[in-house]
């Protein structure tokens, strides 16, 4: 599994969602990274937005990822 297939590029996006749905929830962090909503950080701002409101659909495409990769090693 490496960044340029398509199993990769989902694996990146899940963790980037995943990350910034778990800074925006320190106090500091969320004031320093998260105040701007244009540009770079306002990617991360938007990930952390899906992080937060689809928290279990997130969850469960985690899961469903780790499942696939546990599974891809042993076929």
């Amino acid at each position: 599994m490496n960044v340029y297939s398509l199993d990769g590029v989902f694996v990146v996006i899940l963790l980037t969602i995943c990350t910034s749905a778990y800074l925006r929830r320190i106090p500091r962090l969320k004031q320093w990274l998260f105040r701007d909503k244009q540009g770079f950080w306002g990617v991360l701002y938007k990930a952390s937005v899906i992080g937060i409101r689809l928290h279990l659909f997130v969850a469960f495409c985690c899961l469903v990822t780790s499942a696939y990769a546990l599974l891809s090693i042993f076929w």
